[in-house]
């Protein structure tokens, strides 16, 4: 099976500017690893989402930019399961 996916843009507010490759990276990466391990969720004809909100998400104070992108992209992958 083949997945494609692609992030238009990615709005994320409050954090340092330096940092958005980072957590940029760290999205792609877990996104990929939950993708494999748990595979997308069941479409007739896949799956076209225009937006998707997935709302706030506590990052704790001083979290490395590695651990907020991984957070979103669970986040992200919890709401392609909605």
């Amino acid at each position: 099976m083949k997945i494609e996916l692609h992030i238009n843009e990615l709005i994320m507010h409050g954090f340092a500017p330096e940092d958005r490759y980072r957590i940029g990276e760290a999205v792609e990466k877990e996104l990929a690893n939950l993708l494999t391990e748990r595979g997308m969720p069941p479409q007739e004809n896949g799956l076209e989402i225009a937006g998707l909100n997935v709302g706030d998400i506590s990052i704790a104070k001083g979290a490395r930019p590695e651990a907020i992108g991984a957070q979103v992209a669970r986040a992200v992958y919890g709401g392609l399961k909605r």
